[in-house]
């Protein structure tokens, strides 16, 4: 979910670097429905499709979450005859699949996303030539997922820039308030920055980015929404942490800076500033408001030193 919530791509318009490739799958294969479908937490939704006029259907119902649990196709030659989908409304209903097959869509970092599927209404099966040619047009698709990717990264330091980090964390939310869990956003601003960038040139100021991202990744957990918001600016949406849970992360945090700047090799000294802003859904109508009211609090923090 993280990976896919990454690229920002759900609920957007559709694309032709995507369309096409839909396109040419349905042609080639000779099917009536095409779709590039990624799986979100409770449903497939459809980036690219042909074929079928559902923008998305339920996750609990999907051939798509069952494909991608695997690294090969999934190929069901008749639906009807499968114990697993024979009762699925997609069969018994409109648009009554009988032929599936989908190729599962990896990110970079093998995170399956969703799929390249191919759709008939009647029974049919694939050759071994057809699954090879299903996942060369896949691997068109992860293709574009992957320019997607580079475009929400920070090339600097690797972490989520700050338009993928607000989409990631405003995912977050929603799902915190869905499930009634709490999160805090943890606002950190590098001290004296420029003075590094202007005393040791913008090399040792890369490098404090770098040292410090590496430090955020090791304090933090894999669960929690981390990014560079820009220049030297970082944030962490904890999820379920508490006020004992952000507090232990931010002694190792400095127990890690510590150790950093301790070290000779390094010219410069990593300093830095926090806010902590617990979210409050009836305040923080979005991840943006949630920032603010944790930067102001950064501030204070900066002041007071």
């Amino acid at each position: 979910m993280r990976a896919l919530h990454a690229l920002n791509i759900l609920d957007t318009p559709p694309e032709e670097r995507f369309d096409r490739v839909t396109r040419l799958a349905q042609r080639i294969f000779d099917v009536p429905i095409a779709l590039v479908s990624l799986v979100d937490t409770k449903r497939q939704w459809f980036k690219s499709r042909r074929g079928l006029e559902a923008e998305e259907t339920s996750r609990d119902i999907s051939f798509c979450g069952h494909a991608i649990l695997g690294h090969d196709a999934l190929v069901v030659e008749d639906a009807s005859l499968d114990e697993r989908f024979s009762r699925n409304p997609l069969v018994t209903a409109d648009p009554r699949i009988r032929f599936y097959a989908g190729q599962p869509l990896s990110s970079a970092d093998g995170s399956k996303l969703g799929t390249l599927c191919l759709i008939d209404r009647k029974p049919r099966n694939m050759t071994t030539d057809d699954l090879a040619l299903l996942r060369d047009l896949a691997s068109m698709v992860e293709g574009e997922l992957g320019a997607l990717k580079l475009a929400t990264t920070d090339p600097l330091t690797g972490l989520s820039n700050r338009r993928a980090f607000e989409a990631m964390a405003q995912h977050t939310l929603a799902l915190c308030e869905r499930v009634g869990k709490s999160c805090s956003a943890v606002f950190i601003d590098l001290d004296d920055f420029k003075h590094i960038n202007d005393r040791f040139g913008h090399s040792e100021g890369d490098r404090v980015l770098i040292d410090f991202s590496r430090l955020l990744l090791d304090t933090f957990r894999e669960s929690d929404v981390m990014g560079r918001l820009g220049g030297d600016e970082f944030c962490v949406l904890v999820t379920s942490g508490g006020h004992q849970g952000i507090t232990a992360a931010l002694d190792r945090l400095d127990d890690g800076v510590r150790l950093r700047n301790a070290d000779p090799m390094h010219r410069s000294r990593i300093s830095y500033s926090v806010g902590i802003c617990l979210w409050d859904p009836e305040r923080h109508g979005s991840i943006t408001e949630l920032l603010e009211d944790a930067d102001a609090n950064m501030y204070v923090s900066k002041r007071s030193k």
